[in-house]
């Protein structure tokens, strides 16, 4: 995974006072795609990472952001952080890879699961959970017959499951 902020934009608000938003290009396994944060939800991301994986220092987050110079330095160093964290974590957690809005593929390395980013910190989120592959709701071998053709899906999918040295090769 590579991770990128080329940019950065002002961004003008009725309700709030003007913020900057970065551009975040996240590569990965050839695909690319964007994400704008803002720079509290960077600092909101390191109090989080810190309780469980070892965080690089993150910048400073009194600037004056209407200063160009201080929010390209701003821009450098968020970058600079982000690509820290990957590099120094052999794992990433779940709550980093949903900040870049990647998804958690079991066969993606590096990631690891220490919380979401969207909900609260518990227990229950670092637990691995298990899904069934396959789900029948009553046992198909004991259904009525809705008619007098054999059911071919259930019964290919039980061959299968049951007697997989049965199929030809």
């Amino acid at each position: 995974m590579e991770v990128y902020i080329p940019s950065f934009r002002y961004e003008e608000s009725d309700l709030e006072r003007g913020y900057t938003v970065f551009k975040i290009e996240v590569l990965m396994n050839g695909r690319k795609h964007f994400v704008e944060k803002r720079y509290s939800e960077f600092h909101a991301l390191h109090k989080k990472l810190k309780k469980c994986i070892k965080t690089p220092e993150i910048p400073s987050k009194h600037v004056r952001n209407w200063v160009p110079k201080v929010l390209e330095q701003r821009r450098q160093g968020l970058e600079t952080y982000l690509q820290a964290v990957i590099l120094e974590n052999e794992e990433l957690p779940k709550l980093f890879l949903d900040f870049l809005n990647v998804r958690h593929l079991p066969s993606l390395p590096k990631a690891e699961s220490c919380g979401s980013f969207d909900e609260p910190e518990s227990e229950e989120s670092s637990k691995l959970s298990h899904q069934p592959v396959l789900l029948f709701l009553r046992d198909p071998y004991v259904l009525p017959a809705a008619s007098d053709f054999p059911n071919v899906v259930i019964e290919g999918v039980l061959h299968g499951i049951f007697y997989p040295h049965l199929q030809p090769r």
